[in-house]
């Protein structure tokens, strides 16, 4: 067996293993009890939880997540986003990405508590940042220079605030929570305006000032903005 086809295996395997322990996380949280019971489920023995998630909860948490956006990335590729405008791509994105785990609230809840914490915050960064650039690739995003990091974490604040909202969100077929991501998504889309203003406020204070216009230039233009949410 080649290292690849040996890397492939044991992914797959620990991704079973997550799978599993997902029953038990709404009851034991993500803890060693929760994937130890994931094991014993799928007829392991205790000794592989170790050996398959050997960073323990992080690792679970991360394979979730990343288990589940992949599973966004096919669910999105199946419904074509081509013929959408770019705001509805993605707002379609992050809808796709929630619905995935409508039933497991619990979980998610149980998640983000563990990434809230102190010596988890960085994680918590990276997974939320690999979770929207996915979102951005399926809206058939191509960006190479600052403006991928600009939609990236534009993005984020929209993502990280519809999934607040959505897990307290007892509306029908979660209506509230798309109406609001809608609303966020319309936010995002005043910054254009306000930029402009501060442009504007940057290029009188350019002569006493130089570093001011530096800052001015370095933001989100309209431009830029409506290319990234605008359609």
């Amino acid at each position: 067996m080649s290292v690849t086809e040996s890397m492939t295996r044991l992914q797959a395997q620990r991704g079973a293993l997550v799978e599993a322990a997902l029953e038990h996380v709404p009851f034991d949280g993500w803890t060693k009890q929760a994937l130890k019971a994931g094991a014993e489920d799928l007829d392991l023995a205790p000794g592989e939880v170790d050996r398959l998630l050997p960073n323990g909860i992080r690792q679970a948490i991360s394979t979730y997540v990343e288990l589940t956006d992949r599973k966004m990335m096919t669910a999105l590729d199946e419904k074509g986003l081509e013929n959408l405008k770019i705001r509805d791509r993605i707002a379609t994105a992050v809808k796709t990405r929630l619905d995935l785990v409508e039933d497991q609230k619990d979980t998610v809840r149980a998640a983000l508590a563990f990434l809230a914490l102190p010596q988890n915050a960085a994680l918590g960064l990276k997974l939320t940042h690999g979770t929207v650039d996915k979102m951005w690739i399926a809206a058939g995003d191509t960006s190479t220079d600052h403006n991928l990091y600009t939609k990236r974490m534009l993005l984020a604040g929209v993502y990280g605030s519809t999934l607040a909202y959505w897990l307290d969100d007892t509306s029908e077929g979660h209506a509230d929570s798309w109406a609001f991501l809608d609303r966020r998504i319309g936010n995002v889309m005043q910054i254009p305006k306000i930029t402009a203003k501060i442009g504007k406020a940057g290029k009188i204070a350019a002569a006493p000032f130089k570093m001011g216009a530096k800052v001015a230039r370095c933001m989100p233009t309209p431009s830029r903005m409506r290319r990234q949410f605008g359609g």
